[in-house]
């Protein structure tokens, strides 16, 4: 299904984004969470973020993704 609001499909954006050299090397990548759910939606995103093993985290608007299975510990 194409969000009328975005040039690509979920799956095309949900490839490109799961695609870049940060998700590849296990590091962390950062996106606004309106533009998660304007472009695959919030459900399906967290449904892939759960498949691959990975955390993610939301803050002010901003969803970080940390790309590995590694525990993540807050600081403070």
């Amino acid at each position: 299904m194409r969000n009328r609001n975005s040039p690509l499909s979920p799956d095309v954006w949900l490839n490109d984004f799961f695609a870049c050299k940060a998700v590849q090397q296990g590091g962390v990548i950062r996106r606004k969470a309106r533009d998660v759910e304007r472009f695959a939606r919030m459900e399906r995103f967290m449904a892939e973020i759960h498949r691959r093993g990975y955390r993610a985290a939301e803050n002010s608007g901003q969803i970080v993704v940390f790309c590995n299975r590694a525990p993540v510990r807050w600081l403070t």
